[in-house]
């Protein structure tokens, strides 16, 4: 295994640059914890978007965008191109500041304050389109390497793994469908592999909000299919925002939750997979007839 510097992250692991410290993780924690640490989450809300307005030499990418995300929600945000969707994940993340407007992870962390390196430290994972995996190691390797990035875990890259992170490993392995590919070098995966792979990378850093940009974009069917189990499965255990266009994808992971159109840096309509689809101002602009 090539020498990496602890705490740091050259292949951008969590949507973020390299050499930047990747989200906190408790691993002696139970998995099935959603109770963020230091996030005060006691109104129910996790991430509260206000009065969000976004400028780019006049054109207003964001246009006064008000959402808020509860506690263990899966949240998917949909709206054509242009409609501000990536532009909002990246004043989340810190990758740009607001021009206008508020944004807070829980009651008391202010997004807008904060450097990308120290959002991501708080507990915000985002992963984008196209994955961003250690392609010349083994898929274990990828998920030690992910976990061994965080300064919590007292210990170096070339220390021997406790049999409580071996075990944190195998829990991953399994709830990313890649358990008996641990030994499989990463750039002979399937796209979707690796798409799960560096989700299971977010996901040993035990982020509080998990950011997917296009999570199933260039997947199979089948591969389409089981990121939406995927998903399903993270319901509750994190809360997470999922950007897609893929509308039988939102049927699938939406189930009765709130779906979010945004259409031209604002949200347009909000509801369920039912109302959103039903509604004329929606079908007009991005579902068609």
């Amino acid at each position: 295994m090539s020498a990496v510097e602890p705490g740091k992250n050259p292949a951008g692991i969590g949507g973020l640059g390299g050499n930047v410290d990747t989200p906190r993780a408790d691993h002696g924690a139970s998995y099935e914890r959603i109770k963020p640490e230091g996030v005060d989450t006691t109104h129910g809300a996790i991430l509260y978007l206000e009065n969000i307005t976004v400028s780019f030499d006049g054109f207003k990418a964001i246009n006064n965008l008000n959402l808020d995300i509860s506690v263990g929600e899966l949240r998917c945000i949909i709206g054509p191109n242009g409609a501000g969707k990536t532009t909002m994940m990246d004043v989340i993340t810190g990758k740009t500041r607001p021009t206008a407007g508020t944004a807070f992870f829980g009651q008391t962390i202010d997004l807008t304050k904060m450097t990308e390196y120290e959002i991501a430290h708080a507990g915000i994972g985002r992963k984008f389109q196209r994955p961003t995996v250690f392609e010349q190691h083994t898929v274990f390797e990828n998920l030690e390497l992910a976990m061994k990035m965080d300064k919590r875990v007292k210990t170096t890259l070339f220390a021997r793994l406790s049999s409580e992170q071996i075990g944190k490993i195998e829990e991953i392995l399994k709830l990313i469908r890649l358990n008996g590919q641990e030994h499989r070098v990463a750039g002979l995966l399937s796209h979707g592999q690796k798409q799960w792979l560096e989700i299971g990378m977010l996901l040993m850093q035990e982020p509080q909000l998990l950011l997917l940009d296009e999570p199933v974009a260039g997947m199979s069917d089948a591969e389409t299919a089981r990121t939406a189990e995927l998903l399903n499965e993270l319901r509750g255990k994190h809360s997470i925002m999922v950007v897609e266009h893929d509308m039988g994808f939102v049927e699938e992971i939406a189930q009765g939750g709130k779906v979010t159109v945004l259409h031209e840096g604002s949200v347009l309509a909000e509801g369920n997979m039912r109302q959103v689809q039903s509604n004329e101002r929606v079908i007009e602009v991005y579902l068609g007839r």
